[in-house]
């Protein structure tokens, strides 16, 4: 397979460290289409966009299902998972500035359900990430640990959904931060540990995590739904998820509602819990 965006070298990171960062994917001027088209619903929603509007967003806006299938984006995730790719999920993690909004130690694979773990996130940042907006940090190599014992703790600022932490200790002198520019994007692997502070700058975090997986993963907890965004789906583990027509449309809510329904029932499976978090 000859790689599309990655080089031989990034990939063999991605396989080592568990992450890629950066690609730039798009430029600073189309990310801020994409910020702007978010920061208008917002305006005439009046406040920010939450709960379980924060999931499942290509679903329901036209610009987001235009950023799930962006080529670039796609190209780097093939030149890790091949060409046959769905998206099984979009989550905005939008840090206020100065809010105490926080992401705990964890790994992504903790409640999601799917099976074997070969998926990876494309976190495209839509605006600036420095390091004090509270961008990511990393434990390289992690994702090589398997699956780590987590506890919830539906921390108030925790933003993940059950504020889900692992319950050993992490060496965050080991970690890697994870700065990114508007238009570019990180790749990490669903096991690997990673988590990140406030945002203590004057502006907006805002980015947009992508979660791909190859069409031949499962969903083992519920009947789950996905899109296929590139290639081919030969194996049926998803029913399949429409594109919307219009921004919020009927279709469009409906099926936004249908998918964040089962997937909910997998995240929050013995909690008592029936909707995302903030």
């Amino acid at each position: 397979m000859t790689n599309r965006i990655l080089s031989p070298a990034a990939a063999e990171q991605y396989r080592r460290d568990g992450y890629y960062f950066p690609a730039r994917v798009m430029t600073r001027e189309d990310a801020a289409g994409y910020r702007r088209a978010l920061e208008d619903f917002e305006r005439a929603r009046g406040g920010p966009i939450q709960s379980n509007w924060r999931h499942k967003v290509h679903l329901l806006f036209t610009w987001a299902n235009e950023i799930v299938r962006h080529p670039r984006i796609l190209d780097a995730v093939e030149d890790l998972i091949g060409p046959d790719i769905i998206c099984w999920t979009t989550n905005f993690f939008i840090k206020e500035p100065g809010d105490p909004g926080f992401v705990s130690w964890h790994q992504d694979s903790t409640y999601w359900g799917l099976e074997p773990p070969d998926v990876v996130t494309a976190w495209l940042a839509l605006s600036d990430a420095p390091v004090a907006s509270g961008a990511m940090k990393f434990l390289p190599g992690s994702h090589l640990l398997d699956q780590v014992p987590h506890r919830d703790t539906f921390h108030q600022h925790n933003l993940l959904t059950r504020g889900q932490e692992i319950a050993v200790e992490v060496d965050e002198a080991q970690a890697v931060d994870v700065p990114l520019a508007a238009g570019e994007i990180s790749l990490h692997h669903v096991r690997l540990v990673h988590g990140s502070k406030p945002n203590t700058t004057a502006d907006r975090r805002i980015g947009l995590a992508i979660r791909y997986v190859p069409t031949y993963v499962r969903q083992v907890k519920v009947r789950d739904s996905a899109m296929l965004v590139r290639g081919v789906d030969r194996h049926g583990h998803f029913d399949p998820e429409p594109s919307p027509a219009a921004d919020l449309d009927e279709a469009a809510l409906a099926a936004h509602a249908d998918a964040v329904g089962r997937q909910v029932k997998a995240l929050y499976a013995g909690t008592g819990h029936d909707s995302m978090r903030a």
